[in-house]
């Protein structure tokens, strides 16, 4: 249904206004009354701009297939923040506070409204962004994960069939002690040996770095590869040089190729399935809740040489004419009494049924099970 949503939404193009009353003004969609604004489009297509690479200038085409695509995410976001508000878990100010504050937190004090204005990001339509971000993740975690149920023969047989996801190569876990000088690398590496505390090495030897990497085998650099020859677990390399300095490697332990046993691989097979089932719950109760509700998406530029899709039915259209965008409201209700003819808008959903009364109202990538891959300098080292 999210497939046959998202075509549907694709032939919508860019909202160019209509000589409706005020609050229409800036309006490219409603779900259940809810307006969706044209600013919202446009915020989230600079989102999408961003990531362009050079000066891209997309086709009038292209244009229209982006902003369908942003609708439709819009339509089904708008879906979910009414399905919470139905259930009285809607997304709160506090939760709203927490989220901005931790984005914040990432940034230099006054750096992230710097960031905004460099970045020409409204910050109300930041937040009305973050607001739809979290009421999906709510969605996902309080009202759809505590549907998933995973049955201990359904986990058995996905990990037989995809037995080959669960094999781990052979592996190496290293110990790469790096200083300014041979002498000290040395050092470092000798009493590492002989108390086996990687904490102490750092304070012991203010200029030596340590740093504990796991590699596969196979993706050894050569002159890695060379100074582990011959290493047992425990021992450790002569001092490697490069032009960032010094470095040797202690070999800590060597993990023979294998297959995760059954209970090893319990919580990866767990997580998928999990993850599947979210998906399949989602779908579900997507196709319901856009069967049950009124979705209208602006006709004004849908291409004239194209029919209405199958199910969508066009009201006449207005004329253009300009004027200033309506304060952005929480959840805006159309007046019932409005006259459907006058808003200028392509309707589907349950309310469309016109005059048929009988209408129907990866798995795990390898890297994951491998650990950590060592820097580059280490690998050139």
């Amino acid at each position: 249904m999210f497939r046959n949503l998202a075509i549907l939404l694709l032939t919508v193009a860019l909202f160019a206004g209509c000589s409706n009353p005020a609050e229409e003004i800036g309006v490219v969609a409603r779900v259940n009354g809810a307006p969706i604004y044209l600013s919202q489009l446009e915020f989230q297509h600079d989102q999408f701009q961003v990531d362009a690479v050079g000066g891209y200038v997309p086709s009038v085409e292209n244009l229209k297939s982006e902003y369908g695509e942003i609708l439709t995410e819009l339509i089904v976001q708008e879906l979910v923040v009414q399905e919470l508000e139905k259930r009285d878990i809607g997304v709160s100010d506090h939760e709203m506070l927490k989220a901005e504050e931790e984005v914040r937190a990432d940034y230099p004090e006054g750096a992230f409204d710097q960031m905004l204005v460099e970045e020409y990001i409204d910050l109300k339509a930041w937040r009305l962004q973050l607001r739809n971000h979290l009421a999906m993740r709510k969605f996902f975690h309080q009202v759809l994960r505590p549907q998933i149920k995973i049955d201990y023969r359904e986990a058995e047989q996905y990990y037989r069939d995809r037995i080959s996801d669960f094999y781990l190569p052979e592996s190496l876990r290293v110990l790469v002690v790096r200083g300014p000088s041979r002498e000290i690398v040395s050092k470092a590496v000798e009493r590492f040996l002989a108390e086996r505390d990687q904490l102490d090495l750092t304070t012991a030897f203010g200029e030596v770095e340590t740093r504990e990497v796991m590699i596969r085998e196979e993706r050894l650099s050569a002159t890695w590869k060379n100074a582990l020859t011959g290493v047992a677990p425990g021992q450790a390399s002569g001092v490697l040089t490069d032009r960032f300095g010094f470095e040797a490697l202690v070999l800590l332990e060597r993990s023979p190729a294998k297959v995760l046993e059954p209970a090893q691989a319990y919580p990866l097979v767990e997580n998928a399935l999990v993850e599947r089932k979210l998906q399949d719950a989602f779908d579900t109760w997507l196709e319901t809740a856009v069967a049950r509700a009124r979705i209208s998406v602006s006709s004004h530029l849908l291409p004239s040489d194209e029919s209405a899709p199958v199910g969508l039915e066009l009201l006449p259209e207005q004329g253009y004419s300009e004027g200033p965008e309506p304060e952005r409201a929480v959840s805006p209700v159309m007046d019932e009494s409005q006259d459907a003819d006058a808003s200028g808008e392509a309707v589907f959903g349950e309310d469309m049924a016109g005059e048929d009364e009988s209408s129907e109202e990866e798995f795990v990538p390898e890297e994951d099970l491998d650990g950590e891959e060592p820097p580059d300098d280490g690998e050139n080292g």
